[in-house]
């Protein structure tokens, strides 16, 4: 069974200071051996990440379209930012890769898609993310099962980790895959487990955040 975390950062997020060396360091300490690496509108931390890793790794980018966030899965290629969720998707899905909705119902998260966007795009969607480890409301992540449920859709979970210390918070336990197609149907067969972090790890992003607009740079 692979211990997966689906939604995760490296230092290649504006708001994360986790190099990929120390992400696939924690991985290991954790016996956490499948992941997505998503960071925001762009790849090459989760290209950095597979050429280290020894587990699983599935290439992702958390795309910040015009009407919010959208996590593409298994892609081949960068999706650029600010495209409608229409143009996202369909940008997704052109290269073989899943459409999956990060926090779709945070209510403190302003990066969220809005539900209008979700209902328009609802077709194209594969995986809805039912556990979001860093969703500080617990009801929202609730409600983000019974959408997944009445509609038939998938469900992930991920830390949405922007440090190495909340890798594995929130992971599917699932059977091993390979392809998108059988990682739906093994996330199908799959259990969510994990917990909430702690409301403190958003500020945390933000002093990451602060720190590179000073002039940090990563080293490696």
């Amino acid at each position: 069974m692979l211990k997966a975390d689906l939604h995760t950062h490296t230092y290649f997020s504006p708001d994360s200071l986790t190099s990929p060396e120390k992400y696939v360091q924690a991985c290991l300490k954790r016996r956490i051996n499948c992941v997505a690496v998503t960071d925001h509108n762009d790849i090459g931390g989760a290209l950095a990440v597979e050429k280290l890793a020894s587990f699983k790794v599935i290439i992702g980018e958390e795309v910040e379209t015009s009407e919010g966030e959208i996590i593409g899965l298994f892609l081949q290629e960068e999706v650029p930012a600010g495209l409608s969720p229409e143009e996202t998707v369909r940008r997704i899905k052109e290269q073989g890769g899943l459409v999956c909705i990060p926090h779709p119902f945070d209510r403190l998260r302003g990066t969220r898609l809005g539900e209008a966007a979700l209902m328009r795009i609802l077709p194209q969607v594969d995986i809805i993310e039912a556990l979001n480890a860093r969703t500080t409301l617990r009801g929202d992540n609730e409600q983000a099962v019974r959408f997944a449920q009445e509609h038939g859709l998938a469900m992930s979970a991920g830390s949405d980790a922007h440090s190495a210390r909340e890798l594995g918070r929130a992971c599917v336990e699932m059977p091993d895959f390979e392809g998108p197609r059988e990682f739906l149907q093994a996330l199908g067969e799959g259990r969510i487990v994990g917990r909430l972090s702690s409301p403190l790890v958003h500020l945390w992003s933000r002093w990451a955040w602060l720190r590179r607009r000073l002039g940090w740079r990563p080293t490696g």
